[in-house]
């Protein structure tokens, strides 16, 4: 069983930066590819970014240059460095986990997921 918690969230204003962090608790943490995702109110979970167990890093074309996603594997956690946000990036910001070679940018390919963390960007 893996649990996962957000922390990191907030209120910021466009163009601000916000570092959202994850932590897992989990044996063999250096095996699961993990991700972040985000959802706003009842419309589809959207993907923003993913790093494999190896390290590659996988982006959605709207975080792609703005946002940068690293792991500690010695510390069990996975960050979100967010930079230059914008209005439309409020959102509930998941973090998931997966063990199965899956596509990285698919909610479905998720087991695990956190409870989320507010991210709430003003004009």
């Amino acid at each position: 069983q893996v649990q996962l918690v957000e922390s990191g969230g907030g209120l910021v204003q466009a163009g601000d930066s916000l570092r959202l962090s994850c932590v897992a608790s989990v044996r063999n943490f250096n095996s699961y590819d993990l991700a972040w995702f985000r959802q706003v109110g009842e419309k589809e979970r959207e993907f923003v970014a993913a790093i494999s167990w190896s390290g590659v890093t996988y982006y959605a074309d709207s975080s792609e240059g703005r946002f940068t996603m690293s792991r500690d594997d010695n510390e069990n956690t996975v960050d979100l460095q967010m930079n230059s946000l914008k209005p439309e990036d409020t959102a509930v910001y998941y973090c998931a986990a997966k063990s199965y070679s899956t596509s990285y940018n698919v909610r479905e390919s998720y087991s695990y997921w956190g409870p989320g963390t507010q991210v709430t960007v003003s004009s």
